[in-house]
């Protein structure tokens, strides 16, 4: 299945445009975790402009990546080829994304949906990482509706502690779940005052 056309078309326009809407610099708390990991398989679903996998690549990751939006494709591309790097990025929605590849990490960085399906894409991307493989996820905090720093217009549809440890509470290790204010630098779309949520726990 197809995301619905309107999505398609949102996320393809914000991604034409000429700069880099969310910067060339990786997530913060994602580089941050990924440094205290050894490099080897990494997802990075819905990765837009590329920024992460471009990174994540620089360390010498072996990257796949996908996303519904061709422009953030093309950008990744171009991102990944300015840097130097090799990155694997294909076209592909994350209500249907499957693959036999098991993971060393994979990482859901601002990756947003309703509740239910939210829940879904969480038990069927943590079924794709290996054992002792790492989940590292950031995502906003209902707190963060009204902040002008970017986010989903609607609390149900962002990530609070206790979701996220009853998902994870069989089959992992937590190492780190908070709830924290912060401020985001991460160009035009998120930039200011936020609340986040952030998770790593290690599979079983």
């Amino acid at each position: 299945m197809q995301a619905p056309f309107q999505a398609n078309r949102f996320w393809d326009d914000r991604y034409s445009q000429a700069e880099f809407v969310y910067g060339t610099q990786p997530n913060q708390f994602f580089a941050q975790a990924l440094r205290s990991l050894q490099p080897g398989h990494l997802l990075l679903p819905a990765e837009g402009e590329g920024r992460n996998a471009v990174y994540a690549a620089s360390q010498g990751w072996h990257v796949d990546a996908f996303d519904f939006s061709e422009e953030g494709r093309q950008k990744a591309l171009r991102l990944a080829a300015q840097r130097g790097v090799s990155i694997g990025y294909e076209l592909s929605d994350l209500l249907t994304f499957d693959t036999p590849t098991r993971y060393d990490a994979l990482a859901l960085i601002y990756v947003h949906l309703a509740p239910a399906p939210r829940r879904d894409m969480l038990v069927r991307f943590a079924g794709l990482l290996k054992p002792g493989g790492t989940l590292i996820l950031e995502g906003f905090h209902p707190r963060q509706i009204g902040n002008p720093s970017g986010g989903p217009n609607a609390p149900e549809f962002c990530y609070t502690v206790e979701e996220l440890r009853a998902v994870f509470a069989e089959g992992f290790s937590i190492q780190q779940l908070n709830n924290e204010s912060i401020t985001l630098a991460e160009g035009a779309y998120h930039h200011g005052p936020a609340h986040v949520t952030r998770l790593t726990a290690l599979k079983l």
